[in-house]
This record gives structure tokens, C-alpha cells and sequence, in this order.
């Protein structure tokens, strides 16, 4: 018996509890008509409408940048959601969104396609993909961003200030699979499919439109394998269907902006504009992996 009112011993348990109210605004749905368990079991981010907002402004500017340069959209979208969005609901936004993108401005931007020159980067990043998410648990990862922001922070600033960029030729397709493998290996490791791979098409000399176009391609093969492989493993659940349409809506006019700025732009600027992006990259990369590295020496 309870001695402060000689009730049931649960009793005490219903003193301390917050009130139905409280526990109707942290946990309820809108409208209160979910059951209390149910609701338990969301996740947080269907609870913050202010999330809504920074998806929206995230998916916004970065579909500009994918529509413009053909790439990107992971790069820029993180730089608004790593610091308010769960890890896991941010790379299913990144993905999704990004595959939004490129579809989009596939059927938009249609010149340069090369069939031929396209295929052998798609093959090798097929069989990347799984070699990178095997790699996952056993490579160091921190490790791996910091050399390869490394490599471009240093190397793409160089292409960038030079007058005369240099042009490989040698390897033909057979090094442009070994490119797309590196991509997929990257993407299975952390989502970057296209940096070290649109690094290459610079290398190469390619023309801008053949170059947005192995490369838009190229990701958005890439970005379907790895959001089938979300789907499949269940990491994509109801509570993010809304949030995904935010992105699908917030990406389409922006993209759209982009790719018909993109037309207009010179051989030259859009050099600039991708070695620029190919740049923040590295730098994004290494902001991500250098302080685990140094708390680990520390």
C-alpha cells in the first residue's frame, strides 16, 4: 500500500510521472491520435518541424550546385544538415536527393553523351560499390578521407592557378575502369562517387559537355545502386517519406536553374567551377576526418 495516500503501490508511479499533456507533446503525433507506444518509437527527426526547414534550404542549394557542375549535391547538402541531421536520415537525403538531381538534369542536359566512353567508368564503379562496402569495417576510414582531401586540396588548386593543364592519354578504357572502380570503392566507403573520377575527366582534356556527361551518368548510376541497397536493407523508413518529398519538390526548379545556367558557361569557367567544387571537397573531407585522427593522438 502506498503511506502517502493508502493507495495501490502503483500509485506512486502515476504521482511521478510528467502529466498526459507533456507526454503528449514529446512523444504524440499531431492530432494526439497515434497510440503512446507507437509514438515512442519514432525516431527524433519526425518530431522537429524546424528540420523541415533546413532540409529544404540544404536541397535548395544544392540542387543548384548538382544542376550547374553535374556533381556535388552530397557536398554542399552536408554542409547544412551534418550539424542538425541524424547521420543515417542526412545520407538518405544526400542520396536520394542527389539521384533526384541527376535525373533531372540527365534528361535536361543531354549533350556529349558517349556511350562507348561512359561504359567502362559504370562498370568499374558497379564493382567498386561492393568492394567498398566490404572495405568499410576494415580500412581506416578517417584515414582514407584525409589523404584523399589531401590529394585534392593540394592537386586541384595547382590544375586551377596552372596555364597550360596537363592532359593524360595513356591507358585508355582500361584506366577509366580502374577510375570508375576507385569511384565506386568511394562510394561504398562514404558516398563520394564522383570526385576522383571527375578529377580524372579534367585530366583527360575532356570537353565540358562530354565530361558532365560520363560523370552525370556515372553518379547517377552509382547513386540508384546505392539507394536500391538503402531500400533493400530497410535503412529508408516511413517517417522519412515526408522529407523526402521536401527534397524531390525542393530540388526541381533548382537544378533546373542550374542546368540552364550551365549552357551558357565557357570551357574555361566551367574548368574553374569544378576544380572550385573538386577543391571544397578535400576541404570537406578533411574538416571530417582530421580531428578524429588527432583525438586519436591526443
Amino acid at each position: 500500500m502506498c503511506g502517502a495516500c493508502g493507495a495501490k503501490p502503483w500509485c506512486r508511479r502515476q504521482l511521478d510521472a510528467p502529466p498526459r499533456s507533456a507526454l503528449r507533446v514529446l512523444t504524440a503525433p499531431r492530432g494526439g491520435r497515434g497510440r503512446l507506444g507507437a509514438a515512442r518509437r519514432r525516431p527524433a527527426f519526425a518530431l522537429d518541424s524546424s528540420l523541415y526547414l533546413i532540409v529544404a534550404l540544404g536541397a535548395i542549394v544544392a540542387g543548384f550546385v548538382q544542376g550547374l557542375s553535374g556533381f556535388a549535391f552530397g557536398l554542399v547538402a552536408m554542409s547544412f544538415w551534418a550539424w542538425t541531421v541524424d547521420p543515417k536520415l542526412a545520407a538518405v537525403l544526400a542520396t536520394f536527393g542527389a539521384l533526384t538531381g541527376q535525373v533531372i538534369a540527365a534528361v535536361t542536359v543531354r549533350r556529349g553523351f558517349d556511350r562507348a566512353l561512359l561504359l567502362p567508368f559504370v562498370l568499374g564503379g558497379l564493382m567498386g560499390v561492393p568492394l567498398g562496402v566490404w572495405l568499410l569495417p576494415r580500412l581506416d576510414v578517417p584515414l582514407f578521407k584525409a589523404c584523399l582531401g589531401g590529394l585534392l586540396v593540394i592537386w586541384c588548386p595547382a590544375m586551377l592557378m596552372a596555364r597550360n593543364l596537363p592532359r593524360v592519354s595513356a591507358g585508355g578504357r582500361a584506366a577509366d575502369g580502374a577510375v570508375g572502380l576507385i569511384g565506386g570503392v568511394c562510394g561504398g566507403l562514404g558516398g563520394f562517387t564522383g570526385a576522383i573520377p571527375t578529377l580524372w575527366c579534367t585530366l583527360r582534356g575532356l570537353e565540358k559537355d562530354v565530361q558532365r556527361s560520363v560523370i552525370q551518368n556515372f553518379n547517377l548510376s552509382m547513386l540508384l545502386v546505392t539507394f536500391s541497397v538503402y531500400l533493400g536493407t530497410g535503412l529508408v523508413g516511413v517517417p522519412m517519406l515526408p522529407l523526402l518529398g521536401i527534397v524531390a519538390l525542393a530540388v526541381l526548379v533548382p537544378v533546373l536553374l542550374g542546368a540552364r545556367l550551365y549552357i551558357g558557361i565557357s570551357e574555361a569557367g566551367f574548368r574553374k567551377i569544378v576544380l572550385g567544387l573538386l577543391t571544397l571537397s578535400g576541404v570537406a573531407l578533411l574538416m571530417s576526418s582530421v580531428p578524429v585522427l588527432l583525438a586519436r593522438a591526443g
